[in-house]
């Protein structure tokens, strides 16, 4: 064996041992979706582009299907932490949800945008277990919608008596914008993209807001009746 061979091998498991590989791992996904599909990206590719062994990723992911979702997987994890911090921001309830419902698509749109032609291929190999995955998903970004539309109740901004059903409401009316349900095609660029959610989050938000109450007049006495 020869010294760059077992230099080599020393890296292999020094990369190998670091505490983020599951991170590396997936970040070596990222590239090569966009760079090969993920038909034509194999386990040995992925090593070389890690620059671990390839048995290093099987203690880590069973098999392609499964990095492939946790690569989506952690798009979303990423995805709720921003909403998090937006929810959590001082700007008002509505402001709030505006940006939460351009964030969720937009947000997608980017993660994904460097291999939307390969995009179809991807779905197609996990749509089946994606579509398990995605009511966990959509359940966690409903909660926190529901924390904001909850506190602009609270305010008398919002007319939802129900703040965890109205937030599944909004979570349904943009998921048709959402990547992982569009073709390629049918994306687009990300500028009209945000137009169109931007549009549709005002229409939404002109649905949850209290209007002030009509006072009903009382009724005049007629005099000319005893």
């Amino acid at each position: 064996m020869t010294k760059i061979q077992l230099w080599s091998g020393v890296i292999m498991r020094r990369i190998a041992k670091q505490a983020n590989i599951r991170d590396l791992i997936l970040d070596g996904v990222d590239v090569l979706l966009a760079r090969f599909g993920y038909r034509k990206m194999t386990m040995e590719d992925l090593a070389r582009q890690v620059g671990i062994g390839k048995g290093t990723i099987y203690l880590h992911f069973p098999g392609k299907e499964e990095l492939a979702l946790a690569h989506i997987d952690r798009i979303v994890e990423r995805l709720l932490q921003r909403l998090r911090e937006i929810s959590a921001g001082p700007v008002s309830p509505q402001k709030r949800i505006r940006a939460m419902l351009v964030t969720r698509v937009l947000f997608r749109f980017d993660s994904v945008a460097h291999y939307s032609q390969n995009l179809n291929d991807l779905l197609a190999a996990v749509r089946e277990e994606l579509l398990v995955r995605r009511r966990g998903h959509f359940e966690n970004e409903a909660q926190e919608f529901a924390k904001v539309l909850e506190a602009g109740r609270a305010e008398g901004v919002f007319a939802c008596p129900d703040s965890r059903s109205t937030a599944q409401l909004l979570i349904w009316s943009t998921n048709s914008m959402l990547p992982f349900n569009l073709t390629a095609a049918e994306l687009g660029n990300r500028d009209e993209l945000e137009e169109r959610v931007s549009l549709l989050a005002g229409l939404l938000l002109q649905g949850l807001l209290r209007r002030p109450q009509d006072k009903v007049k009382p009724k005049k006495k007629d005099k000319t009746k005893k």
